[in-house]
């Protein structure tokens, strides 16, 4: 496990404080997302947690679409199966368990989800990089941070990685308790 305070990873043992009916009432997972994401789209959960937005991105892509819920630990990726067995859901969402030094994806997306968790990252201009390589010309990137774990200074240093990624900020939708930026393709290192 991560020991780096900075980089420290949730723990599954902990995963009950991501996945909670109050946490809707404060983060409501429809209207943050519904405005990103449509009917068809193939859509990428990255660092799904439980799945606090997976099966929310499931009904918003409906039965056209597909949601990849990709994870670092497959406990993570066990309580997202656990919650869409035997239900719609279950043909629209994909598990992926990610690398420890890469997500592992190769196809490409209209929408990213990075909630809670870049933080968490190493390497973050490689995270960065490789996340951008995986979005569509006109796709979109939702990057969502805590901010008592990521300082606006640390965010700052975030979004500077993100131009050198030639990733642009489209806009910087206000998410409670969180620093927040919608990133879109910049066209350049195509």
């Amino acid at each position: 496990m991560n020991t780096d305070k900075k980089n420290r990873i949730c723990p599954v043992e902990h995963a009950g404080v991501l996945d909670f009916n109050f946490r809707k009432l404060l983060q409501n997972p429809q209207k943050i997302l519904r405005s990103y994401i449509s009917e068809g789209m193939t859509v990428l959960d990255l660092g799904c947690g439980p799945g606090f937005f997976t099966v929310e991105m499931a009904r918003l892509v409906g039965k056209a679409g597909k949601v990849i819920a990709a994870d670092l630990q497959q406990g993570m990726l066990e309580k997202v199966k656990g919650k869409i067995q035997n239900t719609v859901f279950a043909d629209i969402i994909e598990l992926h368990q990610c690398l420890p030094d890469r997500v592992g994806l190769s196809q490409k997306f209209d929408f990213i989800l990075v909630f809670y968790m870049l933080h968490e990252v190493p390497d973050q201009e490689k995270f960065l990089r490789e996340i951008k390589a995986l979005l569509k010309p006109q796709g979109k990137i939702l990057l969502v941070e805590p901010k008592w774990h990521v300082s606006k200074s640390e965010f700052l240093e975030s979004i500077a990685l993100m131009n050198q990624a030639c990733l642009a900020v489209a806009a910087e939708p206000n998410i409670r308790f969180s620093r927040t930026v919608a990133l879109k393709n910049n066209g350049a290192g195509e």
